[in-house]
């Protein structure tokens, strides 16, 4: 995985999100926001547990405390962006969303020359979110502003916990965290409800977000900062449209197919100045 570019892992991440996205929004009906995001955690827990296979003996209590805390802020940023694409067109949930990567590419950035990258997104989610639109869901509104502020928390999380641990040891403890936090309101939401179909698909979208995208996204923090990262997500709102599109019928107009290409230069300018070197992991607990 060294090998492989920072920021192609960043976007793979983020297409992945966005299927994943797509495909819940047909379990709303069926279990619920809530019980959609208790399913793929749980599911998703399981199998980075699996597959990693930590060793949970060796846990010592300051060892374990970034993990948790990532997996709390992991668990209520799923169930919020959730709720926002119940009641918003995907690209503009994420657009919304991704105001959170914005705030903290702004102060973690260094460089006074990159503040232009995240103006520049800025503007384009602004074309993108359209608040001026008195149609726009209040409610869907909120959710999304709460889940990009667990969305800027989960990056700079993400990357201290990625740093701190090889491989996906640290993902491995932080996912069942997040699935207990979406548990208090997804297990009401889902009880009863749960069918084969609905595992299958869910199991579907849980490969997808959260097993790929934290696992690439944890990956990526350590090759590019959090500033660099969080400016990147910009390219999120314009796979999002895409997306949505493509899977959901909900098709951008000019001002939005602008504010795309304003994200994507503002991602792209923001790559090239936030390499960073690479960290020093610590040795596998035990």
């Amino acid at each position: 995985m060294e090998r492989i570019p920072a920021w192609s892992l960043a976007v793979a991440s983020m297409l992945a999100a966005q299927l994943g996205a797509a495909l819940s929004v047909g379990l709303f009906d069926d279990v619920g926001t809530a019980g959609t995001g208790w399913l793929r955690l749980t599911l998703g827990a399981v199998i980075l547990v699996l597959i990693v296979r930590p060793r949970w003996s060796a846990w010592s209590w300051p060892r374990v405390r970034g993990p948790i805390l990532l997996g709390v802020v992991s668990g209520l940023m799923t169930l919020f962006f959730l709720a926002a694409i119940a009641r918003l067109p995907l690209g503009t949930a994420i657009a919304i969303d991704f105001l959170g990567p914005l705030t903290v590419s702004v102060v973690l950035s260094r460089s006074k020359a990159a503040i232009v990258w995240p103006v520049l997104a800025f503007v384009g989610v602004l074309i993108l979110t359209q608040p001026w639109d008195p149609e726009v869901d209040l409610v869907g509104v909120v959710f999304a502003l709460l889940a990009g502020t667990m969305w800027g928390l989960y990056i700079v999380l993400m990357q201290r916990v990625g740093d701190r641990y090889s491989g996906l040891e640290g993902l491995a403890v932080m996912m069942p965290v997040a699935a207990l936090t979406a548990a208090v309101v997804g297990v009401p939401q889902a009880w009863g409800k749960v069918t084969v179909t609905t595992l299958l698909v869910a199991l579907v979208a849980a490969i997808l977000m959260p097993v790929m995208v934290f696992a690439f996204e944890m990956l990526a923090l350590r090759g590019l900062t959090a500033a660099a990262f969080g400016t990147l997500m910009a390219l999120e709102p314009a796979m999002a449209v895409v997306v949505g599109a493509a899977l959901l019928a909900q098709y951008p107009g000019v001002d939005q197919i602008l504010g795309i290409a304003l994200v994507v230069v503002a991602g792209i300018g923001a790559e090239r100045v936030g390499r960073r070197t690479a960290p020093v992991i610590e040795p596998p607990a035990g």
